[in-house]
């Protein structure tokens, strides 16, 4: 009686005790997403003429899409 040496599902190799795991598939698309999202904030908000995107805000819309921006940066820290 012959043995399917074969498993059933596929096994992903694990990390060795000092190596970090690779990142989600979803990290990459949010990471740059985040960074152009800050870029598209300044942008609306340096071309438009009535302080879009939050009018409420004034000058901070630039504080706002910097600290987006930087959220996509800071996570390029954790890219692997």
């Amino acid at each position: 009686m012959a043995r399917d040496k074969t498993p059933a599902t596929p096994v992903q190799p694990r990390p060795e005790p000092g190596e970090q795991a690779p990142n989600p598939v979803w990290f990459k698309p949010v990471m740059f997403g985040f960074m152009l999202l800050g870029l598209a904030w300044i942008i609306v908000y340096y071309v438009s003429q009535t302080g879009l995107p939050v009018p409420a805000l004034g000058s901070g819309n630039i504080l706002v899409g910097f600290g987006i921006a930087f959220i996509g940066f800071l996570m390029t820290t954790r890219w692997r």
